[in-house]
This record gives C-alpha cells, sequence and structure tokens, in this order.
C-alpha cells in the first residue's frame, strides 16, 4: 500500500469478519453456522500492543482441514474446535499497517498459519509464520498451495512417509484437490507410475495433460472401484496416498502389493458425517497378510522438516517441475461459498480467497 494513503490515515476501521455461530455436526455448514459481522478495529498506535501488527487481509487459503474444527465433536483428525461466536481462523497472507515490532515495517507482505478470516486484524507478532518477498517471482497464492499446507502435505505424505521408489505404482485419490495435484507430480519426479482419481471427466484431463499424471479416472463413471483398480493396477499398489478413506479405501486394500504403504491424509468423503454414519473398511485382514504399513499423519507432528520441503519445492517451482492450479473467491464475504466448494465433486485445484488486491 502506497505511504500516506487515505487508508493508512484512519484510525479505525470497519471489518467485515466471520465467526462461528453454532456446530455444524454433520453435513455441508451453512448460514445457520457461519456467519458474517462487522467490527470496529482501532489501527491507532496507542490501541497496539508491543509487539503486534495491525494487518489487512490479502489471501484466505481454503483447506479441508477446517470442516473438522466445526463439529463440536472430539473426534476424526481431533482439531481443536472453534468456540462458539469465535472468529474463524485460517491459514493466510496479510500486509502490515502498522506495527509495534522493529522486525516488521509498514508494507510487509507476512505468512500466518491462524490469520482471522476478516478483513483487518491485530496479530502478535511471535506467531508470524515469514515475511515474503514480492519480488521473489513467486505468486502468492503458491505460499498457500504448493508451499502452503497442501504443498506440504503432500510432500510429507510421498516424501517423508511414502517412500516410493523410482517405478513404483503410485494411487492418489482426490488426485486434482489441493494436496492431490501436488502429490502426483512429486511421485512423477521420483519416477513413479501415478494414476489418479478424481469427480470429472474435465478433472482427468487436468491430470493428466497439466499435472503429469500417467493416468486417472473418474470415481463418479465407475460402476466398481475394485474393477477399476485392477483395469489401472495390474500389477497391485505400492504406496496409497488416501484424501477421501470410505469405499475407495477398501477397494485399495484389495489391490496393495506386499509391504504397501497406504499414507491416511485425509478422508474428505467423511468429514460431514458423524462417526456412526461413516463407511467402515471390511478388508483390512488383507494388511497382515500383505504386510501393510498404514498410517496417518498431521502435518504439525513435521514442522522440523518444514525448512527442507521449503527449499525442495520452491527450487522445484521456480525450474518449472511443479504446477498449480487456484481457484479464487474473491472478497471475504465469499468465504462460506468456497468452503462449501471443497466438498464437489468437480472440486479442481487449489481453493483461495483474494480479499484485497496486493
Amino acid at each position: 500500500m502506497p505511504m500516506g494513503s487515505a487508508e493508512e490515515k484512519l484510525e479505525t476501521v470497519e471489518s467485515k469478519e466471520w465467526y462461528i455461530s453454532a456446530y455444524a455436526s454433520d453435513g455441508v455448514p451453512t448460514s445457520d453456522h457461519l456467519k458474517l459481522r462487522s467490527a470496529s478495529v482501532s489501527l491507532a498506535v496507542d490501541s497496539i500492543p508491543d509487539h503486534h501488527v495491525a494487518v489487512e487481509t490479502l489471501w484466505i487459503s481454503i483447506d479441508p482441514y477446517l470442516r473438522a474444527t466445526m463439529t463440536g465433536t472430539n473426534d476424526g483428525l481431533y482439531f481443536p474446535q472453534f468456540n462458539l461466536n469465535q472468529v474463524i481462523l485460517a491459514f493466510g497472507i496479510a500486509r502490515v499497517i502498522r506495527s509495534k515490532d522493529s522486525k516488521y515495517s509498514d508494507g510487509d507482505i507476512v505468512l500466518r498459519a491462524f490469520l482471522p478470516v476478516a478483513e483487518y486484524s491485530l496479530l502478535p507478532c511471535d506467531l508470524l509464520t515469514r515475511k515474503l518477498d514480492p519480488a521473489s517471482g513467486i505468486p502468492f497464492p503458491d505460499y498457500l498451495s504448493s508451499l502452503g499446507i497442501p504443498g506440504f502435505a503432500a510432500w510429507v505424505g510421498i516424501e517423508v512417509l511414502g517412500q516410493p521408489k523410482s517405478g513404483s505404482n503410485v494411487f492418489v485419490s482426490a488426485a486434482a484437490g489441493g494436496v492431490g495435484m501436488f502429490a502426483g507430480q512429486l511421485a512423477k519426479l521420483k519416477g513413479c507410475k501415478v494414476v489418479g482419481s478424481t469427480g470429472s471427466d474435465d478433472n482427468v484431463k487436468l491430470l493428466k495433460e497439466e499435472f503429469g499424471y500417467d493416468d486417472a479416472f473418474n470415481y463418479n463413471s465407475e460402476m466398481s472401484f475394485d474393477a477399476t483398480l485392477t483395469k489401472y493396477f495390474p500389477n497391485g499398489i505400492d504406496v496409497y496416498l488416501d484424501n477421501v478413506g470410505g469405499k475407495m479405501l477398501e477397494a485399495v486394500l484389495n489391490h496393495v502389493n506386499v509391504h504397501a504403504r497406504i499414507i491416511l491424509c485425509g478422508m474428505i468423503s467423511q468429514y460431514n458425517k458423524v462417526w456412526t454414519e461413516r463407511d467402515g473398511v471390511r478388508n483390512l485382514l488383507n494388511m497382515i497378510g500383505k504386510e501393510v504399513k498404514m498410517e496417518g499423519f498431521m502435518i504439525g507432528s513435521h514442522m522440523d522438516r518444514f525448512a527442507d520441503f521449503t527449499v525442495e519445492m520452491e527450487s522445484y517451482i521456480k525450474e518449472g517441475k511443479i504446477r498449480s492450479k487456484h481457484v479464487i473467491y474473491y472478497g471475504v464475504e465469499s468465504f462460506l461459498e468456497s468452503l462449501g466448494s471443497l466438498f464437489s465433486s468437480s472440486n479442481i485445484g487449489k481453493v483461495v480467497i483474494q480479499v484485497k488486491a496486493p
């Protein structure tokens, strides 16, 4: 923001913000659960605590894990629940308007893991993840996708836990989503055969033509997942990155090779169900005979590898080896719509909101 602008001289701004008014135990959250309100935020220097900054939000990341923070129950992903009337927090990018910390200056662009879904806010500086360099050549949305939660989840799933070798048969579900599009590309960089499942024919085309998948299928067009996996994996599956759970996970267990690895990254087909209505998996016995390793993970447990991930992924991006696709919504008002879009079978790429132009 140019120095001396009218906005910078304001002492108080009205900020639209999203908060949770009721928990949604099942189904996609609606306006009955998430509401938009306006709040006054003081930008006066005396109103900003020491070691805090006043920021305006530029970008917000919309990720499936957010659904698990709105159920009011403690199961599944075991995320802490938002308190009722609390402003929603999400991964995001903001611009410093005023600073009470010597490490940050007006105009700095900052990344934060728990940014209020609001137009303006006051933030403690010790919780800011990093500064971003606008001259780096990396578009800001990439810091929320390939260099953010989805990219890191894909990297941990493939590089750290899946550990496929050159020639391994790798299967990725929800392959056109925020995590899946990077997981497949990372596996291809390791010399693997990669097949993905997705929810539309257009997404199948995208996976093969833009993200380098060897093959892909539209699960909505398949009568039997078991028959489909027989077709695409005649030599079995060595690594499966699971983003959907349910019936697809059950089908995969009929096609795993000896010592296969199943990495549980997410189960989006189950997020909108209470646990008694979620799909069970009937063939876990196959894991014993095939000596399969199935492992769930949370990226918070792997933050010691985030610097390694960042260096590797930034290199891939600059070399053109990793590509991203973003679905961009505009204005903080679009939060509810953008969150709901994650659960559409035609969801494609990484969903973000541009709150304000950089």
